[in-house]
């Protein structure tokens, strides 16, 4: 379909703000952080939000056709009001409803199926596939986010999203509504989680997470501590061995893969020496959303109240 020039100059224009973006984040290296041959790089505790995506110099110039091959970028996309500028998105993205899945892959990502919606900015949250260096051989803007170590670098990256979509003033209301709610959840757990130790599994073969890790931040906010921490050169996602579970005797087990069919209290209590940890005695074993506890989206906000409200409705707290 022949393309409206207007369309054509627009961007044109975005072009020439790309390149000027690439000089101003290599000599500030702050907010917009590095692009181009950085943009793989991941991004610590701030964040490491990247890219070669420049916010807009008016409203008209704000991408239309956004591409997400991550699933939290999905998320933080419609969270700061940039949903209907979202054309397509990858065979994870589910949330919210109504997304226009496709079955691009963040973790293959094949650039010729990604420019077939011709998008005027790509997002994602890994650099798998040599995609940048795809994406700046054909021009197309893109914004990298990969995991943040901490919430303050997902907050930084909700405000990079709504920064280069043209909404920088709904992504910082979304900061001030996840900062309350989690504000409130802390609140409501009132210190019932001090001192209490816990496993968060992953998947049934003991991978799990470490207070290095963006879930460990908010279960430290709660007071609770990993015993993940102690397994020697854990970093962010080990895998323990259950003797290591067993040992450590957590008093809280919270299960990410307890969704259709998978794991629950029961089967965790029928492994073999699990029956008399305390928090399968005890009755502490909890079920978690898979999904929100692996994205670092708007609901955050939703995983602490989780959270805070197991830790109050414990007996005796």
């Amino acid at each position: 379909m022949p393309h409206h020039p207007h369309a054509r100059a627009g961007r044109a224009r975005r072009a020439v703000l790309r390149l000027f973006a690439l000089v101003v984040a290599l000599l500030l290296g702050a907010v917009l952080a590095a692009c181009g041959s950085s943009a793989g790089e991941s991004g610590g505790g701030s964040g490491g939000a990247s890219g070669a995506a420049a916010a807009p110099e008016s409203p008209e110039d704000a991408p239309q056709r956004i591409v997400s091959l991550s699933p939290s970028a999905t998320e933080i996309l419609y969270a700061v009001g940039a949903g209907s500028q979202v054309v397509a998105v990858d065979d994870q993205s589910d949330y919210p409803q109504g997304v226009p899945t496709t079955d691009l892959s963040g973790y293959t990502p094949n650039l010729e199926a990604v420019l077939g919606y011709q998008p005027d900015l790509v997002v994602f949250s890994d650099d798998n596939g040599d995609l940048t260096s795809g994406l700046d051989r054909v021009g197309v803007p893109y914004l990298q986010l990969p995991a943040p170590s901490g919430i303050e670098g997902a907050y930084e990256q909700f405000v990079q999203v709504g920064v280069v979509t043209g909404h920088a003033d709904q992504a910082h209301e979304l900061v001030g509504t996840v900062r309350g709610q989690i504000s409130a959840a802390i609140d409501t757990a009132a210190g019932a989680g001090d001192g209490l130790s816990y496993f968060h599994e992953l998947d049934p073969t003991l991978y799990t997470v470490t207070s290095e890790s963006f879930i460990g931040q908010v279960y430290s906010l709660f007071g609770l501590q990993n015993i993940a921490d102690a397994a020697s050169g854990a970093g962010a996602y080990p895998q323990l061995q259950p003797e290591f579970v067993v040992s450590a005797n957590p008093d809280l087990i919270f299960l990410a893969d307890a969704q259709e069919g998978g794991e629950s209290p029961a089967t965790v209590a029928q492994r073999p020496g699990w029956a008399g940890v305390t928090a399968v005695r005890d009755g502490h074993v909890y079920a978690l959303d898979a999904d929100m506890t692996s994205r670092w989206g708007p609901r955050i906000g939703d995983l602490a109240r989780r959270i805070a409200q197991i830790l109050a409705d414990r007996p005796g707290t």
